[in-house]
């Protein structure tokens, strides 16, 4: 009988679970259980956010899901409350290391734009939040994306009031291999940034703020159809939202 093709779920397993391995240590301590390893931890909250589902949810189809459980080696499911205190465990580090060596799969161009967009933390209405007078912080996310692959290459996540030239230096300290022409709006205009991109040997594609004749001439200058390729970056955040909504279920940060 012939072999069943690999479905795209099996494929995104055996990718993240070799990523995993190359991430995080087998076990989170010496005194764990040693029932669950930290790469299947790891493994099945990126199904569950994959699948746009529940822990619930993502268990009870994993039972009937044998190739998957034996990719991931597990004998047993673990519980969803296991999963949870597991996602709430791993550091913000940990999937940025997963993220920036996932992109690691991918032909990128090294043409990067940066770009911000607003995430609530509820999905609570805003009609109802106004009229109850709630306020609820939104977080500030910035993604560094790869402008061929749509791609992101790292991000900065934030519940401040930061201004957007404060968030780009780190951004650029941590991934200057992965950008050769960095192109941001004006809420990027910044010398400080335009200073350190070139010190990473990075082309900054940056519209000035017109305060005078000489920066629309600027502007003027810049190659239209290289910096028409930051849309990209709105692409990114614009699917990110209509995939997996507007707004972060999780109540901590």
């Amino acid at each position: 009988m012939k072999a069943l093709p690999k479905s795209k779920i099996l494929r995104f397993t055996e990718k993240a679970i070799h990523l995993a391995r190359q991430a995080v240590s087998r076990y989170s301590s010496k005194f764990s259980k040693h029932r669950y390893t930290l790469p299947q931890h790891v493994v099945l909250l990126c199904l569950k956010v994959r699948k746009n589902t529940t822990y619930r949810g993502l268990l009870d189809e994993l039972i009937e899901m044998p190739r998957i459980r034996r990719v991931l080696g597990l004998a047993e499911l673990p519980t969803a409350s296991t999963l949870c205190k597991a996602f709430n465990r791993l550091d913000m580090a940990v999937w940025r290391i997963i993220l920036t060596l996932s992109t690691t799969l991918l032909p990128t161009s090294g043409v990067v734009g940066v770009d911000a967009s607003g995430f609530d933390r509820t999905h609570a209405s805003k009609h109802y939040t106004k009229r109850a007078e709630l306020t609820i912080q939104q977080l500030k996310v910035t993604l560094l994306v790869d402008a061929k692959v749509n791609a992101i290459l790292n991000l900065h996540v934030t519940t401040t009031r930061k201004h957007d030239s404060q968030i780009a230096p780190p951004l650029i300290k941590r991934n200057p291999e992965d950008i050769d022409i960095l192109l941001g709006d004006k809420g990027y205009d910044d010398q400080k940034i335009r200073r350190l991109a070139r010190q990473h040997e990075v082309r900054p594609l940056i519209k000035h703020r017109e305060f005078t004749s000489l920066h629309k001439a600027w502007n003027t200058r810049l190659d239209a159809d290289l910096y028409g390729q930051r849309s990209q970056s709105e692409t990114v955040n614009s699917t990110l939202k209509r995939k997996y909504g507007a707004f972060v279920r999780s109540r901590r940060w």
